[in-house]
C-alpha cells in the first residue's frame, strides 16, 4: 500500500470472504489491506467483522471485481 491516508473500506465480512476478495483484487493488480477489530467482538459477543481497504484511486478498477464477488457469494 502506498498511502494509508487515501484508503477506503471496500468490503466488510467474515475472515474467509475478506481473504478471498483480497486475493481476487490482488490478482488484478489492486493492493488491498485487511484490518480487524476483535476487541468489539469480545465486548458485544458477536462475530468480528473484518474490513478490507483499498486505495481510493483503485476504486473504479476494483468495483467490477467486488460486484462479481458479491454476486458469486450472495
Amino acid at each position: 500500500m502506498k498511502d494509508d491516508e487515501n484508503l477506503i473500506k471496500a468490503y466488510a465480512g467474515n475472515e474467509a470472504a475478506v481473504l478471498l476478495l483480497k486475493a481476487r483484487l490482488e490478482e488484478a493488480g489492486i493492493p488491498a489491506l485487511v484490518k480487524n477489530d476483535y476487541s468489539a467482538a469480545w465486548y458485544l459477543a458477536v462475530p468480528p467483522a473484518i474490513d478490507l481497504y483499498i486505495q481510493e484511486s483503485d476504486l473504479k478498477e476494483a468495483e467490477p471485481i467486488i460486484q462479481d464477488f458479491l454476486k458469486d457469494n450472495a
